[in-house]
């Protein structure tokens, strides 16, 4: 990702001596960096995450580090946010007895190593330590790891959820947006009363979304069998993927991968021939799903080839983000194919 600053300068423009960008043509750049900082700072310091229960009293003290880079681009009113972003938050924690008398106090820190636009919607890694490591220190890290991940990755998500909708530059979006809507009311107004029907039809066009097919074709050192079985048992995607699966072998069954991250229905199933799945990625807007075709084929016996179709993919995910079509194809590659090969051996 490039950082701020370093775009290319064909595309980012000096300002005009009026100030004005019409209609927002060239790209509008925003450091986010700074407003980060400070909205994390609002959003998680001096957070409640337990009050006497089990005894147990914890809560957030101060954010003590935002690192990386965050920044907005703005093109003809089309909203583009970066950033890569590690943050460190201090705690604090205390453990009393029935009596209310204090067994002990402890500090420690809650480390989220990397939050990126291109993972938007997804739980990035969560990280807490204790400064006394022995068993009622271990007692309040556990407290604070299972009780505080939620709501403390809930107020990343309002971060997420911001920038998408423009950060700090979303105000100066909104006034730029004012002058030419008054500018044309009265056009407009005139417009919608002589052409009704045409006014509908351009609104309704510019509802519509992009959707995007991807196909693949993949080969594979074993049976088609082999690989059906392994798609379609959840211990073996468990394996592969180093993440929690569960997977309906029947038609008309519900699965879900890589933690919960995607979640469908089994539509058609012929054992070593044919899965046809409805997907949906948790990050993309409500009420959009995606349909899975695989094929697999056997040329010859003991090699395999798998032809995807994945149809109906969003440009974009709820926060705005255009890389989803990418990320899926690169998702196919890497995280199911390459590594089915590298954990049973399946290469040629």
């Amino acid at each position: 990702m490039a950082k701020y600053g370093e775009g290319d300068k064909r595309w980012i423009v000096e300002d005009r001596p009026d100030g004005a960008n019409v209609h927002n043509w060239h790209w509008a750049e925003t450091d986010c960096l700074e407003w980060s900082r400070n909205l994390f700072s609002k959003l998680l310091s001096g957070l409640t995450i337990l009050d006497g229960e089990g005894n147990l009293y914890i809560k957030t003290k101060k954010v003590e580090k935002v690192d990386g880079e965050a920044y907005v681009n703005v093109r003809k009113g089309k909203i583009i946010p970066g950033y890569e972003i590690s943050l460190t938050l201090s705690w604090e924690g205390e453990a009393k007895d029935s009596d209310a008398t204090s067994l002990l106090k402890a500090d420690g820190l809650v480390e989220i190593p990397y939050i990126s636009d291109e993972n938007a919607g997804e739980d990035p890694e969560f990280k807490v330590s204790v400064k006394d490591e022995g068993p009622i220190g271990k007692r309040l890290k556990d407290a604070m790891f299972s009780k505080g991940k939620r709501l403390i990755l809930d107020k990343v998500r309002v971060f997420e959820e911001t920038m998408a909708k423009g950060g700090p530059a979303k105000d100066e979006l909104e006034v730029k947006k004012v002058a030419p809507k008054a500018q044309s009311a009265a056009t407009s107004a005139t417009a919608s009363v002589a052409k009704p029907k045409e006014a509908v039809e351009k609104k309704e066009t510019k509802k519509k979304k992009g959707f995007k097919t991807i196909t693949l074709t993949e080969k594979f050192s074993c049976r088609a069998s082999n690989m059906y079985e392994i798609l379609m048992d959840e211990n073996r995607w468990k394996g592969f993927t180093q993440s929690n699966a569960k997977i309906s072998k029947e038609v008309g069954g519900e699965f879900s991968i890589f933690d919960g991250s995607v979640t469908g229905t089994n539509v058609e199933l012929q054992e070593a021939k044919l899965i046809v799945q409805r997907w949906r990625f948790g990050s993309w807007p409500d009420g959009i799903h995606s349909m899975v075709r695989l094929t697999l084929e056997e040329p010859e016996p003991g090699v395999t080839i798998v032809n995807l179709t994945h149809t109906d993919i969003p440009e974009e995910d709820r926060y705005g983000n255009s890389t989803v079509v990418e990320n899926t194809e690169r998702g196919w590659r890497d995280l199911i194919f390459h590594k089915i090969r590298a954990v049973f051996g399946f290469g040629i």
